[in-house]
């Protein structure tokens, strides 16, 4: 039996969902599509539950997140190329920069290493504590603090190089 309380706070989180799901993918819809769709079915068939220990968006990006990486995991065995991830595009609704420094933004996030770029996303995309983010990839609070500040450092000196004003 499905809980409906759950099924009901799941649908309020899919939107932010299905942005971490296309972090998690390499920008990739039909993959990220995918992966949510699995993570979905482990938590309505039961193969996921949660409890209680975190936050529900937390645990949830959490099962998105193992989701993907047993999909990588299965594509690579299969000598597959794994596509990495970048940020996903902001809402039309709220323009935060102009394209240009956009486009900087997402080049720059593309070349951070996979930590360091999930911790951003989480962070700075999903309203994230660094702590949550923590939870959320499955590292202690101590390396996502360390992969947050590399990957702010890191992002901040390309952005510089290239010549584009701090957003």
């Amino acid at each position: 039996m499905i809980d409906p309380a759950l099924t009901e706070a799941i649908s309020k989180l899919h939107a932010s969902s299905f942005g971490w799901a296309m972090t998690c993918c390499g920008r990739e819809r039909a993959e990220a599509e995918d992966v949510l769709q699995e993570a979905y079915w482990k938590v309505f068939s039961g193969k996921a539950t949660f409890d209680g220990r975190s936050a529900l968006r937390t645990w949830l990006f959490g099962v998105i997140r193992w989701t993907a990486h047993e999909r990588r995991r299965w594509w690579s065995f299969r000598k597959r190329e794994v596509p990495t991830s970048t940020p996903p595009e902001a809402p039309s609704s709220e323009p935060v920069v102009d394209r240009e420094t956009r486009e900087a933004l997402v080049r720059g996030l593309a070349r951070l290493p996979p930590r360091q770029r999930e911790v951003l996303h989480l962070v700075f995309y999903e309203d994230a504590t660094v702590e949550e983010a923590a939870s959320i990839m499955g590292v202690s609070l101590g390396s996502a603090r360390t992969h947050y500040a590399r990957g702010k450092a890191s992002l901040l000196q390309w952005l510089e190089k290239e010549g584009v004003d701090k957003p």
